[in-house]
């Protein structure tokens, strides 16, 4: 595989040691409910993701097994959305992503992450295709079953709940209302989400980008302004990790576009 771009921001905050990795778990995972793992191997596997370490925690995932193809598939997922340059090879990663978590959610159904991340990566990768020829190919009804999924087995999963937000904003957004009905899809049920998440995890930087970003697909301009101080609260954010800081980067270019 060729070697990924590296985390381009200093890292030391976000390198912990596995006794410090353990008391700041909760806190780091507050997004995606991964259990703490029992396993030295894995914990440090999410210790190299914490630290923006994506292609190092790809690997020692992979080479885990079992619970460690989670890590790979976030790393995989989070590296290819803020840090691929290449078109071609951010879409390959996040279909190889899609297709792995999807296996890992056939084998482990209960996996609540393993169908996030398959929707995730499945998401991701329509955006780059465009989100009216991913529904055309069906993509968005296995996207939006995924994450119900994950909402149903983990209650509290505060990033399977963004990411339903943003499947109702998108594709309201690119299709309409009315055809977004025929993919399920419900603005009032993407508000509702989308305050949900950011319930669950008040101080996600990511929450309040696709908040913010969902707000203007949904509401258009009357919203700019609650949409703007959303990316202000993100930007303005204090990052634990390498993704963490990745999303408060993003929110800072939002503020400056």
């Amino acid at each position: 595989m060729a070697k990924w771009t590296a985390f381009p921001h200093d890292a030391t905050a976000y390198t912990y040691d596995p006794a410090t990795l353990k008391k700041k778990w909760v806190r780091l995972h507050t997004g995606d409910c991964e259990p703490l793992p029992k396993d030295n191997k894995l914990l440090a596997a999410w210790a190299l993701f914490h630290a923006g370490e994506f292609q190092k925690a790809f690997d020692a995932g992979l080479k885990a097994g079992g619970a460690g193809i989670t890590v790979a598939n976030k790393a995989q997922t989070i590296y290819a959305t803020y840090l691929e340059k290449s078109e071609k090879a951010k879409l390959a990663h996040f279909m190889e992503a899609a297709e792995r978590a999807e296996a890992q959610a056939a084998e482990d159904p209960k996996n609540a992450n393993a169908h996030y991340l398959m929707a995730l990566a499945l998401g991701r990768y329509s955006q780059g295709i465009s989100v009216a020829k991913a529904l055309a190919q069906g993509l968005g009804g296995k996207v939006k079953a995924a994450l119900e999924t994950a909402i149903k087995l983990q209650p509290k999963h505060a990033d399977a709940h963004i990411a339903l937000a943003s499947f109702h904003a998108e594709v309201i957004d690119k299709v309409g209302s009315l055809l977004g009905r025929t993919q399920g899809a419900s603005k009032d049920t993407g508000l509702s989400l989308y305050k949900a998440a950011l319930k669950l995890n008040p101080t996600s930087a990511v929450a309040m980008v696709e908040y913010a970003n969902g707000l203007v697909m949904l509401e258009g301009d009357k919203k700019m302004k609650e949409a703007t101080k959303l990316y202000d609260d993100a930007a303005a954010s204090d990052p634990m990790d390498a993704m963490e800081r990745l999303d408060v980067e993003m929110a800072k270019a939002e503020l400056e576009d």
